[in-house]
């Protein structure tokens, strides 16, 4: 049985001494991202290449709406996101990257002052942290701190999820944010493979099962999470592939706030209407993969989508018409039973 601290010690030998670029990785696990967006891309292009050269994402989780925002990046790594999100929250924002990979942070630290100046900003808005993603407050991130917290695929590096998730939910401030990617099966893991190094290097061997994620987080207060994307993860390393047999893997970006949610979808009779004011989102917004708003066409939502939208950041870019005073009962949803690929009906996490 591989403990805690080996299992640690292992993850940090494969991304600071094993992987040398992306192109070491054996699976598309680390390497599934959405099409990321021209505004994002664009910033990306000014990004210094070591950083890029060094980063070993699954996806796109950058959410809008930051600008003077504090948001913490949850295994920054060699700090790809965190120098994208510098550019976005501003120079009024702050961005805190938390890495426990000594070889990563090295990256990161070394390129703080080359994006300060590309973003021409008098002083830097981003600082890395060396530590547990575990254990923030030993890092002194105080409760309810930050607005939006990100990572990108990194929470199934870690031997003890539920701590992550508790810590997460202590330092966003209510109205907060979680938007991030990960790896996700679509069954539990069999024990044997959580040990083995290379799957857990690979961000498979400690994928969560989606419906143990589901209970873990109706267990922390959080009864109702949305699934944004989801895309197929492929193993084209034979050996990576025979030992997972038929355990299907998926990256998903997800988000989830610090709200008093449902654990249903309840009507209320709630109707949003988005003005179209989202920086990068002229024409429509998508909260989840089920939920899409264009610009001024009225969408029926549950009271917890109404919560979402009107009792956060985004507040000011919707106008929510209703109130909680009448109930119509469960809106006629199919709940989310289990993982399926893009482009198919009721994703894990799925409300009306």
């Amino acid at each position: 049985m591989m403990t805690e601290h080996a299992a640690r010690e292992s993850i940090q030998d494969y991304y600071g001494k094993i992987l040398q670029s992306k192109h070491d990785l054996k699976t598309s696990a680390c390497c599934t991202a959405d099409a990321m967006p021209a505004h994002l891309r664009s910033i990306l292009a000014q990004l210094h290449q070591e950083v890029k050269d060094k980063f070993y994402g699954c996806g796109s989780p950058i959410p809008p709406a930051l600008e003077g925002k504090a948001v913490l990046d949850l295994g920054s790594g060699s700090g790809r996101d965190c120098f994208i999100l510098s550019k976005l929250v501003g120079p009024q924002g702050r961005v805190i990257g938390v890495d426990m990979t000594e070889e990563q942070l090295e990256v990161a630290y070394r390129q703080i002052a080359f994006h300060t100046q590309c973003f021409g900003y008098d002083q830097p808005n981003v600082e890395f942290l060396q530590g547990y993603i575990e254990d923030l407050a030993s890092l002194g991130l105080a409760d309810n701190s930050v607005d939006v917290v990100v990572s990108n695929c990194v929470v199934n590096l870690s031997p003890d999820k539920k701590r992550v998730f508790s810590e997460i939910f202590r330092v966003l401030k209510p109205g907060g944010e979680l938007y991030f990617s990960d790896v996700f099966a679509d069954r539990r893991i069999p024990v044997d493979l959580t040990h083995d190094p290379v799957l857990l290097g690979e961000c498979l061997g400690g994928a969560l099962y989606i419906e143990d994620f589901r209970r873990l987080l109706l267990a922390l207060g959080c009864p109702d999470f949305r699934v944004v994307s989801t895309a197929k993860i492929e193993l084209h390393d034979p050996e990576v592939a025979q030992k997972a047999g038929r355990i299907g893997f998926y990256s998903l970006t997800v988000r989830a706030f610090k709200l008093a949610l449902e654990d249903r979808c309840e009507d209320f009779g709630h109707v949003a209407y988005y003005l179209g004011t989202l920086p990068d989102h002229p024409h429509g917004f998508s909260l989840d993969n089920h939920h899409h708003f264009e610009v001024g066409r009225p969408l029926l939502i549950c009271g917890n989508t109404a919560a979402m939208l009107g009792e956060t950041r985004y507040a000011p870019y919707f106008r929510i018409v209703g109130d909680n005073s009448v109930h119509y009962g469960l809106f006629d949803c199919v709940p989310g039973g289990g993982l399926k690929a893009e482009g198919e009906d009721a994703a894990p996490g799925a409300c009306c």
